[in-house]
């Protein structure tokens, strides 16, 4: 991916997060599930392109059909905290305007990302968190779910096992895919601006109140038209520590890297040096997509206009 150089007029990526995801630890029909909703985020975001839409449109429909999968850690499908609760992160920035929504630990909302896009909208503020988020959600007349609709007993046996260990655990143990859970997407649309959004359920068995990267403007989720956009996967902590999704712009901005250049600076040295592992999906003006990740696999997938839709998942 990081030697593409021709101009697109748009273009999309999606990721359903990063982690250890080996093949031999991921069975046919699991992998062909994953796909599919992949395929369907795809899709979603991409059709919105097709038709003239904006990027800010298109990543707000490729996250939300990520989160109504149960398949990935955000919207239906999150992890529960330590007292059995389901707390969401979610956040879109508009890289024309540098306008941008997130919200954070909001319970019952059955897709935080159509919320942050009304924080960006309808707020004068940028981020919203907890009980305030909720009644936010309720002002604005979105739909809300009763805890039973996220609940999965999978996530239920995480967070059994989880407690057993105490520990705090990021989506699978490693003896069955070991997977950051964010989703998010990053899009260039054919006016030339750029989006992007990000979405999870945060850690399995967290306490306190825990919240990590992804709701975080520049930390997890960035976008700027004279640079890139960016929405990251892993472990939310150090992602935070690093700036990173800002950290991908400046190093654009500043030190005038390429796209690819930049990312792979970032994912590859500056994180490891922190102990960070994960990756991230971007794109740049010029519509360019990079997807790097340093772990052993990511869920993504990604599509240039007028050209078949991508899809992978292991290295």
């Amino acid at each position: 991916m990081y030697g593409i150089t021709t101009p697109h007029l748009y273009s999309l990526a999606v990721h359903g997060g990063a982690g250890t995801i080996r093949r031999e630890d991921l069975s046919p029909d699991p992998e062909r599930a994953y796909r599919t909703a992949l395929e369907n985020a795809v899709s979603a975001g991409y059709t919105i392109l097709d038709q003239g839409g904006s990027a800010l449109d298109a990543v707000e429909a490729a996250v939300a059909a990520m989160e109504d999968s149960e398949l990935f850690n955000a919207g239906r499908g999150s992890v529960f905290t330590h007292d059995e609760r389901i707390e969401m992160d979610a956040a879109i920035m508009c890289g024309h305007s540098l306008d941008a929504g997130s919200v954070a630990a909001v319970e019952q909302v059955r897709n935080p990302i159509r919320l942050a896009r009304r924080v960006l909208d309808r707020s004068p503020h940028v981020m919203l968190g907890g009980a305030g988020a909720l009644q936010f959600a309720r002002d604005q007349g979105l739909p809300l779910e009763p805890l039973d609709y996220f609940a999965t007993a999978f996530r239920r046996r995480q967070l059994d096992e989880a407690r057993a260990a105490d520990r705090v655990q990021l989506d699978h143990q490693a003896r069955k895919p070991d997977k950051y859970g964010t989703v998010g997407a990053v899009a260039k649309d054919a006016t030339g601006h750029l989006a992007a959004a990000t979405s999870t359920g945060g850690i399995t068995n967290k306490r306190y109140g825990r919240i990590g990267d992804s709701p975080i403007t520049g930390a997890g989720n960035y976008a700027n038209d004279a640079t890139c956009a960016v929405s990251c996967t892993g472990f939310g902590e150090y992602f935070m520590r690093a700036v990173a999704a800002y950290d991908l712009s400046c190093l654009m901005e500043y030190k005038d890297l390429s796209l690819g250049e930049a990312a792979r600076h970032l994912v590859f040295d500056k994180l490891p040096a922190l102990g960070g592992e994960g990756g991230l999906i971007a794109a740049d003006a010029r519509g360019r997509l990079v997807l790097p990740f340093n772990s052993e696999g990511m869920y993504r997938g990604w599509q240039y206009a007028g050209e078949t839709p991508q899809i992978a998942i292991f290295k």
